[in-house]
């Protein structure tokens, strides 16, 4: 890797570590920790790529970009920020960044993306697009911090500007109909209509030239294509064959796998070619467990901004909520949460309060009592996987399942073993045979608090 970057971030840890790395490549690195400093670099002509957090002391990362491209055309920009929303991914992409990655960050995907950024031989950025500005209070609830969620992102932000068909796929509760709210919204045809259509809304006479007449130019969204008939298959196929110039974007969403159908027979091959232009596939709420304390802090806090009302959940509930199996996925506890803002006795949402709202057919089983004292850890694990089995209903549980396991045992193991060094984090590292870094590292991705405290003897 061969070149200058410049790098802003207001926290000094991350500042050392990228210099170490990007020097260790090959590069010149000038770090600082205030925009306008950086600002000036790039007015200086210094520099062939730019990392920079979103958030500093003296501004705003996202809102230099487009200043950024004017004084340097062509001058890659790497967006990182803790900011785990989509709009932080689209705004980057609308601004035209080189990329975006969310903290924290995988350091050698970093150094992938740089080196592309750095390489003479990389294509040329597109060409620039209108950037909207967005309200303050706007608010889109697609939150989520997990790998899953931020490549869906990424692929977002990517596709919004191009007339390509979209396929959304996921389970029901899933955000399917948002995330295609969220390409519309952010795209050139934000200032077009919005229209839903389902099969029924196709039939008749003037079925299609009714809804190609109210969607125009904008985009078109086809619920669940799967539980289309023939006949219904058969007349969307001609409405996407009668599209001219000013025709809407089209978009679908499905619950089942087109692909099986497609080969089942039950789905035309021609439907699935047109509607297949990029697919994205939304993760269920039991691939991103790690997301569910964030979603619930989200609703809150929402659900305080409209109400009025201020809860939080008890340390029970808010470890509670990430063992339910969720089958209504983030809609299910979007709706829990609105309920127990309404009827939670106190401020503080207990774990008793959280059951009575979900119904206990759908938590994980507690211990047997006297189990923790004999029982093997072996065991216990054995005995909640077989309940997570088990609530899947007959159906495999979603791949990934190796990792999501590994993080469910790893992060109260490393919470223990804080607590039991005082929050020490060098004899933590000690203690588990791990490396500091490491050991830092697993405590930003798995959002665990340190407190640091004298330890009584």
């Amino acid at each position: 890797m061969d070149g200058t970057v410049l790098v802003a971030d207001d926290d000094r840890t991350i500042r050392t570590v990228l210099t170490q790395a990007l020097t260790r490549a090959g590069c010149k690195v000038h770090a600082t920790s205030s925009l306008m400093t950086l600002m000036r670099w790039v007015e200086e002509g210094k520099g062939d790529l730019v990392i920079s957090d979103v958030i500093m002391p003296d501004g705003n990362g996202l809102e230099a970009l487009p200043r950024i491209g004017r004084i340097r055309p062509g001058l890659p920009v790497i967006v990182i920020s803790a900011q785990n929303t989509i709009m932080t991914a689209i705004q980057a992409a609308e601004a035209e960044a080189f990329d975006y990655l969310p903290k924290p960050f995988d350091l050698p995907d970093l150094m992938k993306r740089s080196a592309r950024a750095l390489d003479p031989k990389r294509r040329a950025a597109k060409p620039a697009h209108v950037v909207v500005p967005r309200e303050p209070g706007e608010d889109l609830p697609l939150v989520g911090r997990t790998a899953a969620m931020q490549a869906l992102y990424r692929l977002v932000a990517k596709v919004m500007n191009t007339d390509l068909a979209v396929l959304i796929t996921g389970e029901s509760g899933t955000g399917k109909t948002l995330i295609a709210h969220a390409i519309h919204d952010f795209s050139d045809r934000r200032s077009q209509p919005f229209v839903v259509a389902q099969a029924a809304d196709l039939a008749g006479i003037d079925g299609i030239s009714t809804v190609l007449a109210k969607a125009r130019g904008g985009t078109l969204l086809i619920e669940e294509v799967a539980d289309f008939d023939e006949d219904g298959q058969a007349r969307l196929v001609r409405l996407l064959d009668v599209a001219d110039d000013h025709a809407p974007r089209v978009m679908a969403t499905a619950q089942a796998d087109l692909a099986q159908r497609m080969e089942q027979g039950r789905l035309r091959k021609d439907l699935y070619y047109r509607l297949g232009g990029v697919t994205i596939a939304v993760p269920s709420l039991r691939e991103r467990v790690e997301d569910i304390p964030l979603l619930a802090e989200h609703f809150l806090a929402r659900g305080e901004r409209e109400l009025g009302v201020a809860r939080r959940l008890s340390a029970d509930a808010r470890a509670a909520i990430r063992s339910f199996a969720w089958p209504g996925n983030v809609r299910q506890l979007e709706n829990t949460l609105k309920r127990l803002l309404v009827t939670a006795s106190e401020p503080e949402i207990s774990l008793a309060e959280l059951e009575a709202a979900l119904g206990t057919v759908q938590a994980v089983e507690p211990a047997r009592a006297g189990a923790a004292e004999s029982e093997r850890l072996s065991a216990s694990v054995a005995r909640h996987l077989k309940r997570y089995f088990d609530l899947h209903s007959g159906q495999l549980p979603p791949p990934g399942l190796y990792d999501r396991i590994l993080r469910e045992v790893e992060m109260p193991l490393i919470e223990i073993a804080l607590d039991a060094t005082a929050g020490n984090q060098a004899k933590c590292a000690d203690l588990l045979g791990i490396n500091r870094n490491t050991l830092r590292k697993k405590i930003t991705d798995l959002d665990i608090r340190v407190t640091r405290r004298r330890k009584l003897m």
